[in-house]
């Protein structure tokens, strides 16, 4: 160990958060089985806080439904930041080497996620989106 030094690691699939101050945590994020095309069936959303995503390795997309806009799928760069306001709907497909860096208010993991079933015409609008290395 280096003395003002802390290094975190998450290296199994999952969530996973890591880093707390006050009111904020830095979570690692790496693939998980609903980042499938065929599971992602959810979307869900935080009330009283954004989220930001930056992808760190791998290719993923962030699905979102934002007021009473159609669901849109946005292909992510890394290393490039995407911030989820508070109260848009959202989730991710992404590849098996896909690992994030996820910052948010802490706990939101806990007290402010609401999660739903994706529609029959989300399921419609994200599967005629999709990128060419969606499998």
């Amino acid at each position: 160990m280096i003395e003002g030094l802390e290094i975190y690691e998450h290296n199994i699939a999952g969530y996973q958060p890591l880093v707390y101050s006050r009111d904020w945590m830095v979570a690692l994020l790496n693939h998980e089985d609903i980042m499938r095309l065929e599971k992602a069936l959810e979307i869900e959303r935080h009330a009283q806080t954004d989220e930001v995503f930056i992808l760190l390795n791998g290719q993923a997309a962030l699905y979102l439904v934002a007021g009473d806009q159609p669901l849109q799928v946005v292909e992510m760069k890394p290393g490039s930041i995407y911030n989820m306001l508070k109260g848009t709907w959202h989730n991710l497909l992404a590849t098996e080497e896909a690992k994030f860096a996820i910052i948010e208010n802490r706990d939101t993991d806990k007290f402010d996620t609401e999660i739903r079933k994706l529609t029959k015409i989300e399921l419609k609008q994200m599967h005629g989106q999709m990128p060419k290395w969606v499998k």
